[in-house]
């Protein structure tokens, strides 16, 4: 089960890296995530009915950034990764979870000159790799 949960991890960093790496075409606004590899509240696929518990949700203060997903954690499901990306594709932060963790919050620090532009992600480990954009 170790080795699944790692694998899972790296795919999920790996994954959002390789993505974020294209660059602006991707993620500018009028530009599409890769469908059925990254899901938002506007496109949520397959896991339509499932949205409302992975979507990331950001609240700003200052410049501290805290992402919180609605998700219950138990061993069979949970989240199991947090990551705040400039809109340039540089990791500003990352949190793993864990089964055992009571919520999935994770909170950052941002620099004047990482930008306004971001994004919070939220991996689930059986319902896969969620964005929110969101503008500071």
């Amino acid at each position: 089960m170790s080795d699944r949960r790692d694998f899972l991890k790296k795919s999920a960093f790996i994954t959002a890296g390789a993505l974020l790496a294209t660059g602006k075409k991707v993620f500018a606004s009028g530009g599409a995530f890769p469908s059925g590899v990254i899901y938002t509240k506007q496109n949520p696929g397959r896991w339509a009915k499932k949205a409302a518990i992975h979507v990331p949700k950001v609240r700003v203060e200052g410049r501290k950034v805290t992402i919180q997903t609605m998700h219950p954690m138990s061993k069979k499901h949970y989240i199991v990764r947090h990551t705040l990306v400039s809109y340039g594709g540089k990791v500003i932060g990352a949190k793993t979870f864990y089964p055992t963790d009571k919520k999935p919050v994770s909170s950052y620090e941002i620099e004047p000159d990482q930008g306004k532009r971001f994004y919070a992600t939220s991996f689930c480990n059986l319902h896969d790799f969620w964005v929110t954009e969101f503008t500071i």
